[in-house]
């Protein structure tokens, strides 16, 4: 049984510690939002600011030892840097794995590249290009 005399009366001792917990979990969950979106903005403008090649597979043509691409490359002007194919035979294994140069001042660049292989080919994968 809980009279007058023996209950607490509220708010007179400071916070109850749930308060305090509560209180800890909003501030730690703020700075890590916080962080979050400044690391989402510094990623997102690092990507799209300061990503000055882009290229795109046109077409490709399989061969024995090789495969012909047809690459898009687009830049900055005065940009230089250089895209990575690569091919996989049908089993999925890597058969040829290439960096291509683009240098100059022509802001887009229409070029077949021939990517080197072990065995036959089946596909032609853009897997990036990089600024110097």
């Amino acid at each position: 049984m809980s009279t007058a005399s023996t209950r607490l009366p509220e708010g007179r001792y400071g916070r109850s510690s749930d308060e305090r917990a509560d209180r800890t979990l909003r501030v730690v969950g703020a700075v890590l939002a916080v962080v979050l979106l400044g690391l989402l903005g510094w990623f997102g403008y690092h990507y799209v600011g300061k990503n000055e090649i882009s290229a795109e597979v046109i077409s490709f043509d399989l061969g024995e030892e090789s495969v012909k691409v047809h690459l898009e490359v687009r830049k900055d002007a005065g940009a230089s840097g250089y895209c990575t194919l690569r091919s996989q035979a049908e089993n999925g294994a890597e058969v040829g794995r290439a960096d291509f140069r683009f240098d100059g001042g022509a802001t887009r660049v229409d070029e077949v590249v021939t990517l080197r292989t072990t065995s036959p080919g089946t596909t032609a994968e853009l897997l990036g290009c990089h600024a110097d």
